[in-house]
């Protein structure tokens, strides 16, 4: 079975984690995985740009000049596109739903992947917790250098869940514990590390991370979920 050391923050090794085999094993169809990033860019834009149209535009419709005796181009009015002020051309308008269904085993598979990934590369470091008494930056960075991590960090933590009833049934929502708040101050100040919770991390998120660090309690939460 596949192992991972266990670090404190000090850098400290204070054991190991054993890796299911999912995780040890895991396949995915490239395509699949891009499709899955191209859907999740894609529901993140509002398509709400607009722009006015010559006939939208708050201009007056009197002609411009004479169409005849200047010598000058007959024009029809200041909301024309080639004027300053008047309507665009073609210009972007609110799209109708472009939300893209994500399979969830679909889902659950690239991440699982892309994990696994991080697992092979040694791109994967598991800490005992995020607990420090107060914010303090020096304790990150001696940390990052101990793991000797290149590029963007991403963290991740164990997080609670919150039940909550509503008129279309139950809802389950992903909260933050309080004693991860020192932990993502003391990153404030280090550029690119990124914090987030194991329940709510995306694929686009670790693609887009080249280390990844979790707590031991987030790499069971994810392990529960995928595999």
């Amino acid at each position: 079975m596949t192992t991972l050391k266990k670090y404190n923050l000090a850098g400290k090794e204070t054991g190991s984690v054993s890796i299911d085999k999912h995780f040890s094993s895991a396949e995915a169809n490239s395509q699949m995985v891009k499709d899955y990033i191209i859907a999740l860019r894609a529901n993140a834009r509002q398509w709400s740009a607009n722009t006015k149209t010559r006939s939208e535009v708050n201009h007056s419709t009197k002609k411009p000049h004479p169409q005849k005796g200047t010598g000058r181009a007959r024009q029809g009015m200041l909301s024309a596109p080639q004027y300053k002020g008047g309507g665009r051309v073609h210009g972007p308008k609110p799209k109708f739903d472009q939300h893209i269904k994500i399979n969830k085993k679909e889902r659950r598979a690239a991440i699982r992947y892309l994990i696994s990934e991080k697992i092979k590369d040694h791109k994967l470091h598991i800490i005992e917790d995020t607990e420090i008494e107060t914010p303090k930056t020096k304790t990150i960075i001696s940390l990052l250098k101990h793991f000797k991590t290149k590029g963007r960090v991403l963290f991740l933590g164990e997080g609670s869940f919150l039940d909550l009833n509503t008129e279309e049934g139950p809802i389950r929502f992903s909260m933050p514990l309080e004693k991860h708040e020192n932990f993502v101050n003391s990153l404030r100040n280090i550029p690119k590390a990124e914090f987030a919770l194991a329940t709510n991390v995306s694929g686009y998120d670790l693609m887009r991370a080249q280390e990844l660090v979790m707590t031991e309690a987030a790499f069971k939460e994810l392990t529960d979920w995928l595999c």
